[in-house]
């Protein structure tokens, strides 16, 4: 098996069985606020016109790329489908001229022509755009899995598609938090410290677990080129920003025993044949070395190169063209009508702040009326054209698209709330509906686990992931290495947000419950009865 990497999550398998094509982004996205890096200017795209098959792992649109596809790669691809509820994919790839479809099932192998696919589809509200996927490829001689940047929950059952040659896996940022937030700056380096460390810890908790005998890291981080983003970029490895290099993983694997970390950069070739792995750059290696201790030098001529590009895409935003406050009345009234678990999980006003039409979006009235002076919860800070040119081109994920471009701000009064942006994610009745479905399923979880004098459920509450796998517990503060979410022992507290508890039972010497004045009292499933976090115990706590 030979793998040509493309830049962020973008590969050209080459099997003897057939060739594949995987999440090719050569376009900038998010209003130009994210490019590749390294830059993929000269990876020969011919080379990727007529793959047997292509693969894209979600529709964020630095895995899809609308545009290269439509004008670069002929449509008698067949496409390998993840097992996502909603079409949304499958639309906008019908919508560019494919037109032929392998209809995955999740976890389910399909042998095609003699290449053995397993796609994970993962399909809560907070996976991706309603929906994010990883691949395993087995050639018969070589198996990989490429992770992409998906999280999946059940490690149990990808290794029973292993043993794995290679994994190809995020560990870098790909989101705009904490950078946007109006925090003080210690607090803003502090957290930035924290996600930039929890990024890789999960990521070599992933490798570690995967066990595959290379790791080649992948899925980001982005660059950003744009003079009012310049400065997101990490040049000097500042340990308290969030988007480290591919380099830098490498080097935090090895600082904890692991040596099999392998770099590519786009236009690199990884021949993976009887166990071995060997990358051949597109460029010396002294040239490859540059780019990343170089970096500030390698961006400014990045950023001069695509600099007539950003300023085409800024021209082309729209001003004045149209009524915010009445637009977004409505749209969004008739979703709030019926987002039910929605507007009760957000339970406060929202201020968008675009200047002169700032408007307030009320999830307990369910109205959106313009502001004036009331006080709010959330409040984003959003220049008006990419509100109208939202609202022009009807973006039904404001977060693959506004949010993702990181030219926002935001403030918030209390802990960080998931269901405000999965509520951007929904602006559509399909997706709203999706999203309550979702939320309204009830998936009590009985299992348990026994660890540091508690019995413990399973899965952690934000998104069910295994803690015996994920699980860190250090001074009595269980840490879900999966997301980063803390949980008090001794309470079930959530100490990253509010809306979470954790069953956990001390237990006495002897390892059976300890006694009612001991133990803690049962903890209570949330109102709103979520996929995520539903847990029912066996029994009530006698008074």
């Amino acid at each position: 098996m030979q793998i040509t990497f493309l830049g962020q999550a973008g590969l050209f398998i080459e099997t003897k069985h057939g060739t594949i094509l995987c999440d090719p982004w050569f376009n900038p996205a998010y209003f130009a606020s994210w490019f590749p890096f390294p830059s993929n200017e000269n990876v020969d795209i011919e080379k990727l016109r007529c793959p047997d098959y292509l693969y894209l792992s979600h529709s964020h649109h630095d895995h899809f790329d609308p545009e290269f596809l439509r004008d670069h790669v002929w449509k008698e691809a067949t496409i390998l489908l993840p097992d996502f509820p909603l079409n949304i994919l499958e639309r906008g790839l019908r919508d560019i001229g494919f037109t032929k479809f392998i209809y995955t099932k999740n976890c389910q192998t399909v042998e095609i022509n003699g290449l053995r696919i397993t796609i994970v589809a993962m399909v809560a509200p907070i996976d991706g755009p309603l929906g994010d996927s990883s691949l395993i490829v087995n050639d018969g001689e070589t198996c990989i899995f490429n992770q992409n940047d998906s999280r999946p929950i059940d490690l149990d059952i990808l290794a029973q598609f292993g043993p794995y040659d290679a994994h190809f896996l995020q560990f870098s940022g790909a989101i705009w938090y904490p950078m946007v937030y109006q925090f003080p700056e210690k607090m803003m380096q502090t957290l930035g410290r924290k996600k930039r460390e929890n990024e890789m810890a999960r990521a070599l908790r992933y490798a570690q677990q995967i066990n595959a005998s290379y790791v080649i890291p992948s899925a980001g981080p982005p660059c950003f080129l744009d003079d009012e983003l310049f400065q997101f970029n990490d040049f000097d490895r500042d340990p308290t920003n969030t988007f480290p290099d591919q380099t830098v993983f490498i080097e935090y694997m090895q600082e904890r025993g692991y040596d099999n970390g392998r770099l590519m950069i786009p236009g690199s070739i990884a021949a993976l044949r009887n166990g071995s792995c060997a990358v051949n750059h597109p460029l010396p290696d002294e040239q490859v070395k540059a780019i990343f201790t170089e970096k500030r030098s390698y961006l400014e001529a990045y950023q001069q190169r695509k600099r007539p590009v950003i300023e085409a895409a800024r021209a082309s935003w729209p001003r004045g063209q149209v009524d915010i406050l009445s637009s977004l009345r409505d749209w969004f009234e008739p979703l709030l009508e019926n987002a039910d678990l929605t507007c009760v999980g957000v339970n406060g006003r929202l201020l968008i702040d675009c200047g002169e039409q700032a408007v307030i979006v009320d999830f307990q009235k369910r109205e959106v009326y313009p502001w004036n002076d009331e006080e709010w919860e959330y409040r984003f800070e959003v220049d008006p054209a990419l509100i109208e040119s939202s609202i022009i081109r009807h973006i039904e994920d404001w977060v693959n698209d506004l949010f993702l471009s990181c030219r926002f701000k935001a403030e918030r009064k209390g802990p960080y709330n998931e269901y405000v942006y999965i509520f951007f994610k929904g602006l559509s009745p399909e997706r709203i509906q999706y999203i309550e479905g979702y939320y309204a399923e009830q998936t009590p979880e009985q299992q348990f686990w026994e660890s540091n004098g508690y019995r413990i459920q399973r899965r952690c509450p934000h998104l069910k992931a295994d803690l015996t796998r994920f699980g860190k517990i250090e001074d009595g503060v269980l840490t879900c290495t999966m997301h980063g979410w803390q949980f008090e022992l001794a309470t079930g507290k959530c100490l990253t947000s509010d809306d979470r508890k954790l069953y956990a039972q001390r237990l006495s010497e002897d390892g059976t419950p300890a006694t009612s004045e001991e133990q803690q009292e049962w903890v209570r499933p949330p109102a709103a009865k979520c996929k995520h976090c539903w847990y029912v115990p066996s029994k009530e706590k006698k008074a």
